[in-house]
């Protein structure tokens, strides 16, 4: 089961990345704004439908909201930062490319060479 707690956080976290407001993501999603607060405030776990369609419109992986993911289990990020990049920040974009690669694999998507 998912944690709610870490859940209304990742999806905050996905909306605030896309720079959506709550009511720009409801009309982009057709989830009602009152039940994306409700989901962000960690009063109800988003459902599953609603995990997908927020992944497509907030372009990131049902993983990266989820917290479920075998990436995550095997990603072992090491990483200067540099311009005033933070190690989070760092860990988050390989994470989400890494996500993504797998994502492609598990859909028979062969990387183009």
């Amino acid at each position: 089961m998912i944690h709610e707690d870490m859940q209304s956080h990742r999806i905050t976290e996905a909306r605030e990345a896309a720079r959506l407001s709550q009511r720009q993501l409801a009309s982009r999603s057709g989830i009602a704004q009152a039940t994306l607060s409700r989901i962000e405030q960690g009063v109800r776990p988003a459902k599953m439908n609603e995990i997908v369609i927020l992944a497509e419109v907030l372009g990131c992986t049902i993983a990266e909201l989820t917290g479920l993911s075998g990436v995550q289990q095997r990603l072992e990020c090491v990483a200067r930062a540099t311009d005033n990049s933070s190690m989070k920040t760092m860990y988050g974009e390989l994470s989400h490319y890494m996500e993504l690669d797998a994502y492609l694999e598990d859909q028979g998507i062969s990387p183009q060479i």
